[in-house]
């Protein structure tokens, strides 16, 4: 069996809204262009694909549209077999359910195939929190790091914050982020955790209506009203004074 694809297939990394109220409008039209052309998406989440390209207007009919589920624990194995189901002559659409394609985002797994079956990756231009709440902070963009989901249980989460802080002495700004209902003890926890001098910024619903982004330290924020983050999608970052 030939797993390579032909010279004609391309892979399109589609970013997708970050606000459920954002229209088509914030994003380039090259990615509408995309969609009025694709017939194939492996998606993290197939309702919210759909809708997406409803919310496009692309005049496609969705229902003729095919999509396959591409989750975190889907394997790279499972997605070699999804697109060994797909004819080589039609390119594929990847999307997020959120924001950017492999970014933070199990599209990576099928990037990956898509680069050992020799196809054409094409990554199109679209609104990532993770990058946009770094452009906002106000911290360093030279040296970064984003790990993800710290740890539920609250004495792990203690030591990985104060890991992070000690990373970021080092020069290094560091994002992370929370399942949003559980944002609000995850801020209490920084609060408390992190020397008064270290900055903290907080991005909340970025690209919203609702958009919150403010940088301070965090003896500023012990010292002010704190935001209500609750079910509120939110990147953290901190920066810290650099340790002799």
């Amino acid at each position: 069996m030939n797993n390579k694809d032909n010279n004609n297939r391309k892979y399109f990394l589609i970013p997708t809204f970050l606000a459920e109220e954002n229209d088509e409008t914030i994003l380039a039209p090259i990615i509408k262009e995309a969609l009025t052309e694709l017939n194939y998406f492996l998606v993290e989440e197939v309702r919210t694909a759909r809708r997406f390209i409803s919310k496009m207007r692309t005049g496609r009919v969705i229902e003729e549209l095919i999509f396959f589920e591409v989750n975190k624990k889907t394997s790279i194995a499972e997605v070699e077999k999804i697109i060994a189901k797909i004819p080589k002559d039609e390119s594929i659409g990847i999307m997020s359910e959120a924001g950017c394609p492999g970014i933070a985002d199990p599209g990576a797994a099928v990037a990956m195939v898509a680069h050992r079956r020799g196809g054409h990756i094409v990554p199109l231009p679209g609104p990532s929190s993770i990058f946009m709440s770094l452009m906002a902070s106000g911290f360093s963009g030279q040296k970064f790091c984003f790990s993800g989901y710290l740890p539920i249980a609250r004495a792990e989460r203690v030591k990985a914050i104060l890991a992070l802080e000690r990373e970021a002495e080092k020069g290094v700004t560091q994002l992370f982020m929370e399942t949003p209902y559980r944002n609000n003890p995850l801020l209490e926890d920084l609060l408390k955790t992190l020397k008064g001098a270290t900055n903290l910024c907080i991005a909340a619903e970025v690209t919203g209506s609702n958009e919150f982004i403010k940088t301070k330290s965090v003896k500023e924020w012990r010292g002010n009203e704190i935001p209500n983050l609750h079910k509120r999608p939110t990147i953290f970052l901190i920066e810290a004074v650099k340790t002799k």
